[in-house]
């Protein structure tokens, strides 16, 4: 056994690479870098669609749901109808104000605090709703990865565009014509053309 053989046996026998292996001390290896990297993105994005994973509402959380949307139309609305109102009847608007003005001031502050418990509550439970339809989305994006990544495939496999050439190589084949056969016409045109550069 040569020098050579023994050398190069040490390093790279038995399925081995020192080399590899010392460089690895140093650097990360970038296909075991990626491949934990991509373990970690789906483990990530199963753990968000397991969170947010939504379970189909009855017709009660339906219900729910649909009361709760009530207040807010109805108090915009309201507020509009009041001020048609004051131009319809000032006399019965003015006795509903003077109404208003004898509620006690705790009692205003118990409906502001209502009311901002309400939107508040409202405004948490929509951005929830949002979180967890973004999560599902972000769930698909393997998939859609996946699908890009065939279309590409498909289009590297298609065959490509032939290469026409020049224009002026194309107007000269088409004027001579191909396999030695000329075109009369294409040839008095190409000579007038020729002519009117001339001049």
């Amino acid at each position: 056994m040569s020098l050579f053989h023994m050398i190069f046996g040490g390093l790279f026998g038995g399925g081995r690479n020192v080399i590899a292996e010392t460089a690895e001390v140093f650097r990360e290896n970038a296909e075991a870098g990626a491949q934990r990297a991509h373990d970690y993105d789906a483990a990530t994005l199963a753990q968000f669609a397991g969170e947010f994973g939504g379970a189909d509402q009855g017709w009660f959380d339906s219900l729910v749901d649909g009361v709760n949307r009530l207040p807010r139309p109805l108090l915009a609305l309201s507020v509009i109808l009041l001020f048609a109102s004051a131009m319809v009847d000032p006399v019965w608007f003015s006795a509903r104000m003077q109404g208003l003005s004898l509620v006690p001031e705790p009692l205003w502050w118990l409906m502001g605090v209502i009311v901002s418990f309400y939107f508040g509550a409202r405004h948490q439970a929509k951005a929830q709703q949002f979180q967890r339809s973004l999560a599902e989305t972000m769930a698909r994006v393997p998939q859609v990865v996946g699908n890009i990544e065939t279309l590409r495939g498909l289009d590297h496999t298609s065959p490509g565009v032939a290469d026409t050439g020049t224009d002026s190589a194309l107007a000269r084949a088409v004027a001579h014509g191909s396999e030695g056969q000329s075109n009369a016409a294409l040839q008095v045109w190409a000579a007038r053309a020729e002519g009117s550069k001339d001049v």
